[in-house]
């Protein structure tokens, strides 16, 4: 069975791309009492604005309500990826295969919760880093707890 997140997905990808933009993810979280689902887009010409973001709420609200795949009350976030992006999924990984990332870890490695490096490879079960030193590192994905995209913050 198809969790919420893959079938709200699957519901308001094509009425996003009707609209000029891609969907990069889709989370359903809870934090405190509260749910959100967060709908994070994009769009080839670069930014996302605060209009986008108001253009693509608009369109899937009402898709979402006739859906009804979410029988709490919760509260619907659309917005950009950011500038560091969370790799979260296969597709995420391989378009930034050769990308500099941040590997956020439940235990450490090396003493190290945190890596960064540039992403190598990625399998089913892990994921492998070349870091700074040359080095290479094989990461179970069992053991990250977040994999996100660096921004080169220097070169601004």
């Amino acid at each position: 069975m198809a969790s919420i997140e893959e079938k709200v997905e699957n519901l308001i990808q094509k009425p996003i791309e009707n609209l000029g933009y891609s969907l990069y993810d889709v989370q359903y979280v809870k934090e405190g009492q509260n749910y959100f689902l967060r709908v994070f887009i994009e769009k080839a010409e670069g930014s996302i604005d605060l209009d986008d973001c108001e253009k693509v709420n608009n369109e899937i609200n009402d898709i979402l309500d006739t859906a009804d795949y979410i029988k709490d009350q919760y509260f619907l976030e659309v917005s950009s990826t950011g500038v560091e992006k969370v790799l979260r999924k296969d597709r995420h990984l391989q378009s930034n295969i050769g990308t500099k990332i941040e590997v956020k870890l439940f235990k450490p490695i090396n003493k190290a919760k945190e890596l960064i490096g540039i992403l190598n490879g990625f399998n089913e079960n892990e994921i492998t880093l070349i870091l700074e030193d040359g080095n290479s590192v094989t990461i179970q994905r069992k053991d990250i707890s977040l994999i996100k995209t660096v921004f080169d913050w220097d070169n601004i």
